[in-house]
């Protein structure tokens, strides 16, 4: 068995402005900085540290665990949002095809993007892959993006939630005990205080 940490990066700009921030590699603001420097206080610690190649889980994993090298896993990216990337539901208001997907309860293709079955997929084949680099025994820290970590817990967490009830603030994580393929969520820490 594993202990694992799945944290959400911390805020940046765009997800201040509730903007669909996916494949735009933005840095943390400040916000979000604060937010990832508060974590210190709750002394996570891990053995192992991956993150996305986004440059957000790179510096929200660089000050959590300054004395980890983080190994990029290019298949924790966030989902791609095509013609919606950069840009908020006020943005969107006149788009038909914004429409069309909010209508379909997000499930739909996103146009020129990556529709939510791939991604989900895509997500949990790399984080089954790379636990399975993970020693019996490890604590495995994963610094990504919150539909990262809301499809890998839809997926293994029981007993099991719809996608979105394991949305995860920016700075937030969960803890968890792994063993093959399932998730026992230990704790949920969403920016005020920690669920048991």
């Amino acid at each position: 068995m594993n202990r694992l940490i799945l944290i959400r990066h911390g805020a940046t700009a765009g997800n201040l402005q509730r903007r669909y921030i996916g494949r735009t590699d933005e840095p943390l603001c400040e916000t979000g900085i604060q937010q990832v420097l508060a974590l210190r206080e709750h002394h996570l610690c891990a053995d192992l540290l991956f993150v996305s190649p986004m440059l957000r889980t790179r510096q929200t994993a660089e000050l959590l665990f300054p004395q980890l090298t983080p190994v990029v896993v290019h298949g924790l990216a966030e989902t791609d949002f095509g013609l919606f990337e950069g840009l908020n539901a006020d943005d969107l208001a006149g788009s038909s095809a914004y429409r069309s997907w909010i209508d379909s309860g997000c499930r739909g293709p996103i146009p020129g993007g990556e529709s939510p079955d791939r991604f989900k997929a895509r997500c949990c084949t790399a984080f089954i892959h790379t636990m399975h680099t993970v020693p019996d025994g490890a604590c495995a820290a994963f610094a990504v993006h919150g539909g990262v970590i809301m499809a890998v817990l839809e997926a293994f967490a029981r007993p099991r939630r719809n996608f979105y009830q394991y949305h995860i603030g920016n700075g937030g994580y969960v803890l968890c005990e792994y063993a093959p393929e399932s998730l026992r969520i230990v704790t949920t820490f969403q920016g005020g205080q920690a669920e048991k």
